[in-house]
């Protein structure tokens, strides 16, 4: 049975339905990256030390990555296992799926919770955050970390609404707690004078009402995704096909996230303002990414869906679609930022140090993102079709080997900003030719397989 908010996969023509499935991802993730854009630019404006407290929010980013990108990860393997069993029209593995995933969110976020209250300084201060940055950038970070368990609940829940298409209404409910999000910023920290603790706070009261939004549409599904109260618990067989699907996703993204920390120790070498630049760069990076990202999903549910169906030629037509897709928008988007970089910088803070800085970053990194893209897009349909270890250990020695190696030896020597942000897009675009290698060898095989089974229909 195909509920009323699906799209169908696996028949018809491709190009319409992926970019219908992108779109209000696009905007869905745009209304995300409000949330963290609007606590930079209302400490980078508003606070009392307008570069410290930016530089603290601006300096968490990757730290809260490297802590929460495992659990994330398993939220991946919710859409792979749902929308292959989706497209193999298995209602009840479906089911059980659903509320697998909702019930684990909630008890990762509250182990999560307690991570971020007991290690957010400690870990600060092991990426050498400066004294007049740490106490801050702790202070969000702990509060940030109490809103985990409806930080979690929402994004498996999304998982299982993308998993069978349904991205319309996560969309229409970031549109909601995103402007949530920017009046209780303003409200805390401008009236309030609440500073970081302000911006903390607003996000994760936001965050809650995304979380129960979410839960309230599963709960009013009109098919096997529908999510009931009373059923819900651990089936541990569900459970192991999560982890198979979506552990080396959320370890990749912590392997990346470690580059990223180190990197970001790397930034604190220099001076606030100069870490100011960084993150307000950092943060409209983020929005590129996000657009980005949206064709990554797109590729993994629609080759999940349609390996579950058994229909594999047309992986390849996603795929490459996909691939162009993500490619236009990466430049027209990377490149349109660059060159708009000193207005879209002064949004977050007007110090000429500060947009001096952040353009550099932009040059190196945001120009070339689209390498980025056509990476985690390949990425996406090899988990798609199965494949999710593969992607985890070439993403390992591709770009997170590479770049630590990168900052312990050129950098090391080469102590300049440019040479630091440089060893991003080479890793993109070693990382990503290794990915469309062993996307070509796992798709022969898939073809092959099909042949057996007479099973290669459109």
């Amino acid at each position: 049975m195909r509920g009323k908010h699906e799209i169908n996969m696996t028949e018809g023509p491709l190009w319409g339905k992926i970019a219908a499935f992108t779109v209000p991802l696009m905007i869905t993730g745009f209304l995300q990256l409000l949330y963290n854009a609007a606590d930079n630019v209302v400490v980078g404006r508003y606070a009392v030390d307008k570069e410290a407290s930016l530089a603290a929010v601006g300096s968490t980013g990757a730290l809260i990555n490297l802590i929460v990108n495992l659990f994330i990860g398993l939220s991946v393997g919710t859409s792979v296992v749902v929308a292959q069993y989706k497209g193999a029209q298995k209602d009840r593995e479906v089911h059980e799926t659903v509320h697998t995933s909702v019930t684990i969110s909630v008890i990762f976020g509250f182990i999560l919770m307690i991570i971020g209250l007991t290690l957010a300084k400690p870990l600060l201060q092991l990426m050498d955050s400066p004294d007049d940055v740490i106490d801050l950038a702790a202070l969000y970070m702990r509060i940030y970390f109490v809103g985990m368990p409806v930080n979690m609940l929402y994004n498996f829940g999304s998982a299982v609404m993308r998993a069978v298409g349904d991205t319309k209404r996560p969309m229409f409910i970031l549109i909601v707690s995103g402007l949530i999000n920017v009046v209780l910023n303003l409200l805390f920290v401008i009236a309030f004078h609440m500073d970081v603790a302000g911006v903390a706070l607003a996000t994760i009261i936001s965050q809650a009402v995304s979380a129960v939004a979410v839960v309230i549409c599963l709960m009013h599904n009109d098919d096997c995704t529908r999510l009931e109260l009373k059923k819900l618990g651990v089936n541990m067989k569900r459970v192991k096909e999560l982890a198979e699907s979506g552990m080396p996703a959320g370890l990749q993204g912590m392997l990346f996230s470690i580059s990223n920390v180190l990197i970001q120790s790397s930034v604190n070498s220099f001076k606030s303002t100069f870490m100011a630049g960084n993150a307000a760069a950092g943060n409209l990076e983020g929005f590129v990414y996000t657009m980005m990202n949206t064709l990554y999903q797109a590729s993994l549910t629609f080759c999940g869906q349609n390996v579950g169906a058994k229909k594999y030629r047309r992986v390849g037509k996603i795929t490459m679609i996909c691939a162009v897709y993500v490619t236009v928008l990466g430049l027209v988007m990377g490149v349109g930022v660059y060159k708009n970089g000193h207005a879209l910088i002064s949004i977050y803070n007007e110090n000429e140090d500060v947009i001096k800085a952040g353009l550099i970053r932009l040059r190196y990194v945001c120009q070339p993102y689209f390498f980025c893209g056509l990476m985690d897009m390949l990425v996406g349909s090899l988990r798609g079709m199965g494949k999710s270890v593969m992607p985890m250990i070439v993403s390992l020695l591709g770009a997170c080997v590479l770049r630590v190696v990168w900052i312990y030896t050129i950098f090391r020597f080469d102590h300049r900003p440019e040479v630091l942000y440089i060893s991003y897009p080479i890793s993109w675009i070693v990382t990503a030719a290794v990915h469309f290698v062993c996307f070509l060898v796992v798709y022969k095989k898939l073809l092959a397989k099909g042949m057996a089974e007479g099973a290669l229909m459109e």
